[in-house]
């Protein structure tokens, strides 16, 4: 396959900057019944939540296929190799053997290994509206550090927290399935103990590069009318700055805290726990405005007519196959964004998910993609801001949560009957441009 789409070289980026893609464990890995379920086995069995009626019980077969997907990656030349620890797996007997013999393919292979403690797939038995859940994920984390430390050396505690707590909580349209609106807070504030409990077992365990990998968007005012402003501001506290703030700064954005289970300053101590960097999974910013009075498609998601703000559609962009806007430049906006709000408090930045979603092995869009959104953030390097790696979303086609396997996300394309690999040209693409940045 070779990638046709004629583009200048990328600018150069600095010496240890960090090339790598991303997966996660219940999205690639099948062999469910070699793990105890989790929370979205459960939802998944539900009739109705996953559009296409599939399963990720064989997903991509990554399980039993890894070697084959190490050679993927060696043959990609990327740097690091971004997946999870599936906590349901940890928890089976044998289940930490798996990831023993993935880290063994990585380093044999020259790739660095990256693992995110926990990427949705919750144990069946636990729920993030226990507080005692929090206690649990750090047990969970000391667990893995004691047999995989030797050997990682960079760690991720949780992804998306946001995306965990507002599609899973409080819409219902990803697992656990409930619908609590504001009443999932809690659900959030307990994932953020998590992590900061998680840091410091990872330190005690001897780890000293670890972060987070949150998701963050640019949030635009449908106009300059002050309720659409207000209505935009309220979207960004809920959605970004309700997962840094405390994170970064100490503290919840004014009005959080109160609403919040539990004695919130002392676990604010916990949960600031100083980080080594600090992850951003960067997609698509969002146009907000006044609520409408009505029920709004977005994103494949139904928002109800009742919320504080409604989110529009964001024109004169192209958009992938999921519907998102393509907006390169926004990234660059976004980390500039985050350097002028928290200054010296932001720990150097990673890219630890960014990608599109198109059909076709020849994806010339993809290609498109990941060429502006590199560029993208060069200019925000060149702008000051310390970033220090990216990572592509995804290696291979997957389990798209909700969406089945509607949506494909890969680097190499997986023919879900014979899950077969074949390479697209965006893989051809990025192996040539991380040759060009090792020339230089």
């Amino acid at each position: 396959m070779i990638a046709r789409m004629a583009t200048n070289p990328l600018p150069q980026f600095p010496p240890g900057f960090l090339w790598g893609v991303s997966t996660s464990a219940h999205q690639i890995e099948g062999a469910a019944d070699e793990r105890d379920p989790s929370v979205w086995d459960a939802f998944t069995a539900e009739p109705g939540r996953i559009k296409d009626g599939s399963t990720a019980e064989v997903a991509c077969d990554h399980y039993h296929r890894y070697p084959e997907d190490v050679a993927l990656l060696a043959g990609l030349g990327v740097d690091a190799y971004r997946f999870s620890v599936s906590w349901p797996r940890v928890n089976s007997p044998g289940g930490l053997d798996f990831y023993d013999r993935l880290v063994d393919e990585l380093c044999a292979a020259g790739v660095r290994p990256v693992p995110t403690l926990f990427h949705w797939d919750l144990p069946l038995e636990l729920d993030w509206l226990s507080r005692d859940t929090a206690a649990r994920f750090a047990d969970h984390a000391a667990v893995v550090a004691e047999r995989l430390g030797d050997r990682v050396k960079k760690w991720i505690t949780l992804n998306e927290p946001a995306e965990h707590t507002l599609l899973g909580h409080a819409l219902g349209a990803h697992a656990p399935g409930r619908r609590l609106l504001f009443d999932a807070l809690p659900v959030a504030h307990h994932q953020l103990l998590a992590h900061g409990l998680a840091v410091r077992a990872l330190r005690a365990a001897g780890a000293d590069d670890i972060g987070i990998a949150n998701s963050h968007g640019p949030t635009w005012a449908a106009s300059r009318r002050t309720e659409d402003v207000e209505a935009a501001d309220f979207y960004d506290v809920l959605l970004n700055r309700l997962f840094s703030d405390p994170l970064l700064l100490g503290r919840y954005p004014e009005g959080i805290g109160e609403l919040l289970p539990g004695d919130v300053e002392s676990d604010l101590k916990v949960i600031a726990e100083p980080l080594d960097w600090y992850g951003v999974n960067y997609y698509q910013p969002t146009k907000v405005g006044a609520p409408e009075g009505a029920e709004i498609e977005f994103s494949g998601l139904t928002l109800p007519a009742d919320l504080p703000f409604s989110v529009r559609e964001l024109e004169g962009y192209p958009v992938t196959d999921f519907g998102w806007p393509v907006v390169p430049e926004a990234l660059t906006e976004l980390l500039v964004g985050l350097r002028e709000r928290y200054g010296d408090r932001l720990p150097p930045v990673v890219i630890t998910e960014n990608g599109c979603s198109y059909e076709g092995i020849d994806d010339q869009e993809r290609i498109a993609f990941l060429d502006g959104h590199v560029r993208a953030l060069h200019r925000a390097l060149e702008q000051g801001v310390d970033v220090r790696g990216y990572f592509v979303w995804s290696l291979m086609d997957n389990f798209e949560w909700a969406e089945g396997y509607a949506r494909r996300f890969g680097l190499v394309h997986v023919d879900y009957d014979t899950l077969e690999r074949t390479p697209k040209a965006s893989y051809t693409w990025l192996r040539a441009a991380l040759r060009a940045q090792a020339r230089r």
